[in-house]
Parts: structure tokens; C-alpha cells; sequence
């Protein structure tokens, strides 16, 4: 556990790609080999489920600390995240034992058969054998909230130069449904046979944004333009009679859409095919909202299923006949998706292909983009006809060239405190818009603002706080934001009756008085404008 601990430190504390990888390989070093299984699955997400209730943390927390539990409260708003809290307040002791993580990760799974009692007296022991640093790790563990900011792609580089494996086969066997707590690290990074599982999935091609100037792409004849569609990326892969449904998020989810099962009798063998999971209904998508009703559930009832229907929008496809295809030209690629895609069509409409957007020239194509969300789309995706399909975010071949956002001014009227380095600072933030005399908060952001605009707004907040309601501040309301927000819906759960999607901090408008943000009724306005779209 000490030197997990000393790697997260060292992640935590810089930015620079080379210190990362660095850290990585020298962890690995060192590391047992059941303890560099778990760092990896740890590191790409695979978290271990929650097996104590916070609120029985915090409280023998503050009994091992030997303060009352308000002075716990009050320490926790301060520091602004549980994990360091509790690390902060345990009495360290002079004695500590040096034990795996792959131990403590053990134990933290098998809390979930022991009583309060006995987790009480198990977690108080392992806070006795560990630092501070350790504690906060152990914490974050055990409260199910670990996370750290470090990507897959360098994870990947840093494995592979450690154990001399190429990235590319080493990001396929990190995909997929492995489990930590029963694969070896040899079968994770060294066996071959990891290539025969039949779910496995290949990583995804990721696309950087377009920030030149489009012409400078080149000749329009060389580029496949498509929408891009607001759903969710996945693959569905055919293998051994089998379907398997992935999310880019790496996360197994053929259970949710059982309406791609019958693709298992209309595609042949050995088929995967990249595409967008897509709310669809009466020959067009539907908002991203409609999806998230299926998104999470358990059970996924007849009655979602015709309220929240989807189809694959076919973007690409990996692999044909069971050979992976990835090194041929889009061309190809495109030409073979083409022919699968009618065949299946001859059936179902399950399955449908992501057309291409016709064009002359570069003027042209501006234009069907700055019509996208009368498609219901997103924007632009631009790929070279002669692209590979890559691992990761890559530049030069893939762009996504997004439709402006929609913005809309609005008043800053509650303040919260944000989580690890900007735990001491008011990063997160509610919005208002006005009806009549009043300001209804209608929406949350925390990213846009440079680290010096956020230091302004936390001595803004510190010096014009008028309530408080836990970690939350109520503001003087002085200062307008433009909030920027790629879509807006229907929401019976917010008072103000709506929902933005991605809203996130455009510019802080110095130029404007709170009198000059917009109204609910514009906001309103766009709404119905959204709604005739997707009737």
C-alpha cells in the first residue's frame, strides 16, 4: 500500500506527461504482480463497489479523531473532501505494517459479510497500520470515490515500455470484461489467449476538435463528412454466435438494448461495427434526454423500450469475417459497412448507416454544419478516406467540427467549494435567470473559468455570502455569466422546468448588470423551438 500510495502522490502532484510515466514505470518495478493488477484496474476505472455507508465513516472518523461529530462536520467543510478528512483527523501511530493493496483491497470487498460492528473494528485497525498518505488512499477506496488524473493512453505507454508488449495489443487486452480480483498479471499482459475472448472489444478512435480553419484540411474530395449524432458510442461485435454490446466507457451493455439481438442472425460472424447508440423514432433521433430514461436502470420494461426506442447508427467497421480490419482505408472499410448494412436493412432498421453529407466545397459544408441541429445533430465529423482506424485521440485524419453552442446570459447566485486541490476554493456554481423580480436558478457549471477568474470569484464569494446552507453559499447576485450548453430539454425535476446539456462557463460578462441577464421565458422560447425540431 505505501508505494500505491507514493505513485498516487506523485500523480496527483503534476502535470507533466513525462513525471507521470515516469511514476508509472517505477511503480511497476516495484509493485507484486497481484498488486500491479489491481493498480491497472484501479487506474482505467475499475473501482471496487462501496461496501461501508459514509456516514458510518464519518462517524467513527470523529470518535478515533476523539472530537464531537459537529467538529467533524465543520472540519469536513473546510477540507471539502471526505477521504483527506478522515485522514487528516486519525492519531498516527508509531508502529504501522507495510500490507499490499491487493490486501486492503481484499478486505475492503469482503466488508460487504461482516456487520457494522465488525467493519468498525476492521476499518479502525487498518487506519492504525497506515500514514496519512496511505489512510487517504484507503479512504477514497473504501468510499468508493478513488479517482485520479491520469489517461488510459499513458497507462497503456507506461505498461508497455515496463513489460515490453506493443501499446496497441496491450490496450485490446485492457478492454473488456477482466476482473481483477481472479486474473494474474501474467494472463492480463503476457497471454496470447486473451485475443480469444469473443467479447472483447477493440479501443476506440478518438476524434481531436476542429480549431483551424476547415480549408486548410485540404482538398474537400479527400474528406467523408458525417453528423454527428448525440447518443452514445459503442461497439457491437459478433463472435461465436454470440452479441455483445459495449459503451465507450468500457462498460458491458448488451442487457440494456435487447433490440439488437436479432443483428446476431442478420450479421455474419466475426463482425464488429463502431456506431452511436441512438434514441430513434419515426425515421429521425431523438433528444439524448429520452435515452437517459434507460441509462442505469436495472430492468429495462416493455414500456421503455417503446418510449425510449434506439437503433445502431453505424459509424465504421473493425472487423470482418473475424479479421481485424482496422489498418484499411476508410475507403474500404466504408464500402464493406455499406453492403452489411443494406443486407441487414432487407430485415430490420435496427441497424443504419450514418450517412455522408454531401458536398462540393468547404463553403457548403459550413453551412450544412451551421444546420446540424435541425438534424438533431451535433456537427460535423470530418474523416480522411484513406485514415486507419487508430487507438485513442489522434490528430491529422479525424475531426469533429461541432456546431457553436447555444449560450445565454445569466446571474451567479450559489457558490460551493470544489474537491482535491480546489477543495479550499468556490469552483462550483449555480445560475439564475429572471422572472418578473425574481432569479430561478435553473442550472450548475464549474469549468470555463481561467484559475485567476477563480480566485476572483472566491474572494467575491468569501466577502458577500448572505447564507449558508451546509457546503453551499448564497451570493449578493453581481455577476453575469454567458453560459454555454450544447442542448436544452423538458424537466420536471428542476424548478425552472428545464435541463441544459454540457452547460459549462463561457466568459464572465463584466459588460453587463444582473438587470441584463435573460429570462426564463427566453429560455422557455428556445425550448419550444428545440421541441417543434424533434415533432
Amino acid at each position: 500500500m505505501k508505494d500505491f500510495a507514493a505513485l498516487i502522490t506523485k500523480l496527483d502532484q503534476t502535470t507533466k506527461t513525462l513525471k507521470k510515466l515516469a511514476a508509472l514505470k517505477e511503480f511497476f518495478a516495484v509493485a507484486s504482480d497481484s498488486d500491479k493488477v489491481w493498480t491497472l484496474a484501479l487506474l482505467t476505472g475499475k473501482r471496487p463497489k462501496r461496501t461501508v455507508r459514509t456516514s458510518l465513516l464519518r462517524e467513527w472518523s470523529a470518535e478515533a479523531g476523539n472530537i464531537p461529530q459537529w467538529l467533524f462536520e465543520e472540519s469536513y467543510y473546510v477540507v471539502g473532501d471526505l477521504g483527506e478528512t478522515m485522514s487528516l483527523l486519525h492519531p498516527n501511530q508509531e508502529t504501522r505494517e507495510n500490507k499490499t493493496l491487493d490486501h486492503w483491497i481484499r478486505q475492503i470487498t469482503g466488508l460487504q459479510d461482516h456487520s457494522d460492528a465488525e467493519k468498525k473494528i476492521i476499518i479502525m485497525e487498518a487506519w492504525n497500520q497506515m500514514n496519512q498518505t496511505e489512510r487517504f488512499v484507503f479512504n477514497k477506496l473504501i468510499a468508493g470515490s478513488f479517482r485520479i488524473g491520469v489517461s488510459q493512453k499513458l497507462i497503456v505507454r507506461a505498461l508497455a515500455q515496463f513489460a515490453e508488449v506493443e501499446e496497441n495489443i496491450l490496450a485490446h487486452r485492457l478492454m473488456g470484461n477482466w476482473n481483477p480480483a481472479v486474473i494474474s498479471y501474467h494472463d492480463l499482459v503476457y497471454d496470447t489467449n486473451q485475443e480469444d475472448d469473443n467479447s472483447r472489444p477493440y479501443p476506440f478512435y478518438l476524434a481531436y476538435a476542429l480549431e483551424k480553419e476547415v480549408g486548410e484540411l485540404g482538398s474537400p474530395e479527400e474528406w467523408q463528412a458525417e453528423r454527428k449524432w448525440d447518443g452514445i458510442r459503442g461497439q457491437l461485435i459478433i463472435r461465436g454466435g454470440k452479441l455483445y454490446v459495449w459503451s465507450r466507457g468500457e462498460e458491458l451493455v448488451t442487457d440494456k438494448f435487447p433490440e439488437y439481438e436479432i443483428l446476431t442472425a442478420l450479421l455474419p460472424d466475426g463482425t464488429v461495427i463502431d456506431g452511436e447508440i441512438l434514441p430513434y423514432k419515426e425515421g429521425k433521433p431523438l433528444s439524448f434526454n429520452v435515452l437517459q430514461t434507460r441509462i442505469g436502470r436495472k430492468n429495462v420494461s416493455q414500456k421503455i423500450l417503446n418510449d425510449a426506442p434506439v437503433i445502431l447508427m453505424a459509424y465504421d467497421l473493425l472487423e470482418f469475417d473475424g479479421k481485424d480490419i482496422r489498418e484499411t482505408p476508410l475507403r474500404k472499410r466504408r464500402n464493406l459497412l455499406e453492403k452489411l448494412v443494406a443486407k441487414v436493412n432487407e430485415t430490420s432498421q435496427i441497424l443504419r448507416l450514418s450517412e455522408t453529407v454531401a458536398y462540393q466545397n468547404w463553403d457548403q459544408l459550413a453551412q450544412e454544419r451551421e444546420e446540424s441541429r435541425k438534424h438533431l445533430s451535433e456537427g460535423i465529423m470530418l474523416k480522411h478516406k484513406d485514415s486507419t482506424y487508430k487507438v485513442g485521440r489522434k490528430k491529422g485524419d479525424w475531426w469533429k467540427w461541432k456546431v457553436d453552442p447555444l449560450t445565454v446570459d445569466a446571474v451567479m447566485i450559489y457558490a460551493m467549494r470544489g474537491h482535491g486541490r480546489r477543495a479550499n476554493l468556490y469552483t462550483d456554481y449555480t445560475f439564475a435567470v429572471w422572472k418578473g423580480e425574481e432569479l430561478i436558478p435553473f442550472t450548475k457549471a464549474y469549468s470555463g473559468l481561467s484559475d485567476q477568474e477563480i480566485r476572483k470569484v472566491d474572494n467575491f464569494v468569501k466577502r458577500n455570502t448572505i447564507d449558508r446552507f451546509g457546503p453551499v453559499r448564497s451570493v449578493v447576485p453581481t455577476h453575469v455569466f454567458e453560459i454555454a450548453f450544447e442542448g436544452i430539454a423538458y424537466s420536471s425535476r428542476h424548478k425552472s422546468g428545464i435541463a441544459l446539456r454540457f452547460p459549462r462557463i463561457n466568459r464572465w460578462r463584466h459588460d453587463k448588470k444582473i438587470e441584463e441577464a435573460n429570462t426564463l421565458e427566453d429560455l422557455h422560447q428556445l425550448l419550444k423551438v428545440y421541441h417543434a425540431v424533434e415533432s
